[in-house]
């Protein structure tokens, strides 16, 4: 079967986030100073092939921890879906 996964990876929310901050005073610097604890991370589309859904969810967990994200920084979620 194939699969299609979307993975978003983001930093711990008790580290700091240079790009996040970067981009919240850029903002500032267009005039929108409402905008508050701006985060920056990653999204990651995969399309696979594998026996089952069980199967595609174990190859993107190992492929996160293994590759996609630093795990002592990021963290990650991600949705599977049959296409």
């Amino acid at each position: 079967m194939k699969f299609k996964a979307e993975i978003d990876i983001m930093p711990h929310d008790a580290l700091l986030d240079p790009q996040g901050k970067a981009v919240q005073a850029g903002l500032r610097n267009l005039g929108l100073n409402n905008v508050e604890n701006v985060r920056v991370g990653k999204h990651i589309t995969l399309h696979l092939d594998a026996a089952n859904e069980a199967a595609a969810r174990q190859e993107v967990e190992d492929a996160c921890k293994k590759l996609l994200a630093n795990l002592i920084m990021e963290r990650y979620h991600f949705e599977i879906s049959a296409v």
